[in-house]
């Protein structure tokens, strides 16, 4: 799928009145870069997170902020005529 074709279906979702579920995790200094990525790599495969933002400080700590789609689902036992 495109970026762009990407960027219109969640333009979609959040038209629709679309959530996000946000989590945030930090990683310390002492992470190595091979562990941080294996931890987040797990988060997204199990979890079904995506990165929505990652911001590294200057002492070398990682901010990883992940979101996921919140799916209600309604239920059809009220519309059902019996």
């Amino acid at each position: 799928m495109t970026d762009s074709r990407a960027r219109e279906r969640r333009s979609e979702w959040d038209a629709h009145g679309g959530q996000w579920e946000y989590r945030v995790l930090r990683i310390p200094a002492t992470t190595s870069g091979g562990d941080a990525r294996r931890m987040l790599t797990d988060e997204a495969e199990y979890g079904r997170w995506e990165l929505a933002r990652l911001r590294l400080y200057a002492g070398g700590e990682r901010r990883v902020w992940l979101r996921r789609k919140i799916i209600r689902v309604r239920s059809t036992l009220a519309n059902t005529s019996v």
